[in-house]
């Protein structure tokens, strides 16, 4: 038996394409299987909290839509219930497909996650901030303060992403907006503290990135070394006085994935704190967590079963 928790609305609408593609399969397979469509932010995760209270049997749940309904799930999830994850990617980002070599081709994918996936133990994290909506958010791909977690605000504020997506120009959106945030940018002074114990400080803070997986921002590979079955987190720390130099960082993440370059520090942790002088945007997953200044994430080592 599948459950699957349907955003129509990802990627501008290909999220009720690729279930009308998934529901066909499972009618010609007679596969048993339940669907809930969301209708509004929230609705994916406190449908995954009603699947998994209180049950005693193991679910399969099956998330359609972008990375943001995936956090969702995951964050409304009831552990205390034996689960198996799935996900369909269908959003404009998806960064967690992405990282899981999921197939790009509609069908290879819904057989693949379907019928011929196998089931892996990984990594999740755990964002911990002053906003009490926020506090305790569990995440899929990764958290974010500063300039990469600006441009999630402004997309998820936006009505030109929707009308962009429908025109299958999703990435152009990301583009526009990015250039946006760019330009107001401004670094401000912060520490992170690794694991308790390593204080490191930085002047110039333009963004700082907690991951379980390598990709964020629609494909932008700010993390190469991070692995979902390691139980750390791969931090990466963007600071630079000259404002400019974020954008060789931003264009060698996106070509091949951002290793040595200037301005950019990396660091691998089990938790981590972090403080910076002014409130900044915080994300998880792309989904907004206001702004603050102190945040702290976490990684729960394979506590979830995925298929892939």
């Amino acid at each position: 038996m599948f459950y699957f928790i349907v955003n129509p609305n990802a990627g501008g609408g290909r999220g009720l394409r690729v279930w009308n593609d998934t529901k066909k399969f499972l009618n010609k397979r007679h596969e048993e299987y339940e669907v809930y469509f969301t209708a509004a932010p929230g609705d994916a995760r406190q449908k995954a909290r009603e699947l998994t209270e209180n049950c005693g049997e193991e679910r399969s749940i099956i998330a359609v839509g972008g990375d943001g309904t995936m956090n969702e799930v995951v964050d409304g999830l009831s552990l205390n219930c034996p689960i198996v994850l799935g996900y369909l990617p269908a959003g404009s980002g998806n960064d967690l497909g992405r990282s899981l070599q999921l197939p790009k081709n509609r069908k290879r994918l819904i057989r693949k996650v379907i019928s011929d996936s196998y089931v892996e133990r990984i990594d999740y994290g755990v964002l911990s901030c002053g906003c009490q909506e926020c506090h305790n958010r569990r995440f899929m791909v990764s958290s974010g303060i500063g300039f990469d977690a600006a441009v999630c605000h402004d997309l998820l504020d936006s009505r030109t992403k929707d009308s962009m997506n429908r025109m299958c120009l999703g990435k152009l959106s990301y583009f526009m907006t990015g250039l946006r945030e760019f330009l107001f940018a401004r670094p401000v002074k912060g520490y992170i503290l690794l694991d308790g114990s390593r204080k490191v400080e930085f002047n110039h803070i333009l963004f700082i990135s907690a991951h379980i997986h390598p990709y964020e921002g629609g494909g932008f590979c700010f993390a190469p070394q991070a692995d979902p079955t390691d139980g750390k987190l791969a931090i990466c720390v963007a600071s630079t006085r000259n404002k400019l130099k974020l954008v060789p960082i931003l264009l060698g993440a996106k070509r091949k994935g951002l290793k040595n370059c200037s301005g950019v520090r990396f660091f691998e942790c089990r938790e981590a704190h972090i403080h910076i002088d002014r409130p900044l945007a915080v994300h998880t997953d792309g989904e907004s967590c206001r702004f603050q200044t102190d945040i702290d994430v976490r990684c729960v080592e394979k506590q979830l079963k995925m298929m892939v």
